[in-house]
C-alpha cells in the first residue's frame, strides 16, 4: 500500500512539475542501488532462517517459554546487528509470525543503539566509566522496554 501511495504521489507531481521528478528520479535510483545489497542480505538471512530453523526452534529460543536464553539472544543480536534498521524489519516480522515475542523484538531494536565498533570512539571521548555505565544501562533498559512493550501489546505475544 505504501509503495502504491509513493508511486501515485510521484505520478501526480510528475504531471504537475515534470522537472522536479526528472531531478528526483536519479536520486531515487542511487538510493535503490545503495540499499539493494543490504536488502538482499536480509532476505537471504530470512531465507536461511526459514530453511534452517523450524518454527518450534524459534518458539523455543525466542517464544513464550524462551526465558533467559531468549533475552540473551535478542540483546546480543541487537548489539551485533549491522546495517540500516529498516532492513531488519522484514526479518523481525517474519520471526514474529513464527513465534518471536514482541518483548524480544523490542529488546533487539533497543540494543541496536549499542554498537561494538563505536566503543573505542566513545571511550576516547567520554572514558571507560561512562562507556561501561551507559552500555549497561542500555542493556538493562532494553529489558525494561521489552517488558513494557510486551505488556502493552494486546493480542500479541508478550
Amino acid at each position: 500500500m505504501f509503495l502504491f501511495l509513493v508511486v501515485a504521489v510521484y505520478a501526480i507531481v510528475g504531471i504537475i512539475e515534470f522537472d522536479l521528478i526528472r531531478n528526483a528520479l536519479p536520486v531515487l535510483g542511487k538510493l535503490i542501488l545503495r540499499i539493494f545489497p543490504i536488502l538482499m542480505l536480509v532476505f537471504g538471512i530470512m531465507f536461511l532462517t526459514n530453511l534452517l530453523f523450524e518454527a518450534k526452534g524459534i518458539i523455543r529460543n525466542l517464544g513464550k517459554g524462551s526465558g533467559l536464553r531468549g533475552w540473551l539472544l535478542a540483546i546480543s543480536g541487537g548489539i551485533v546487528s549491522a546495517g540500516p534498521i529498516y532492513m531488519w524489519y522484514p526479518l523481525l516480522a517474519d520471526l514474529r509470525e513464527t513465534g518471536m515475542k514482541n518483548s524480544l523484538i523490542a529488546a533487539f531494536l533497543y540494543n541496536r543503539a549499542t554498537k561494538i565498533p563505536l566503543v573505542p570512539m566513545m571511550v576516547y571521548y567520554f572514558g571507560w566509566p561512562f562507556t561501561i555505565t551507559l552500555s549497561l544501562y542500555m542493556v538493562l533498559f532494553s529489558i525494561v522496554n521489552g517488558h513494557v512493550v510486551g505488556r502493552f501489546m494486546r493480542g500479541g505475544k508478550p
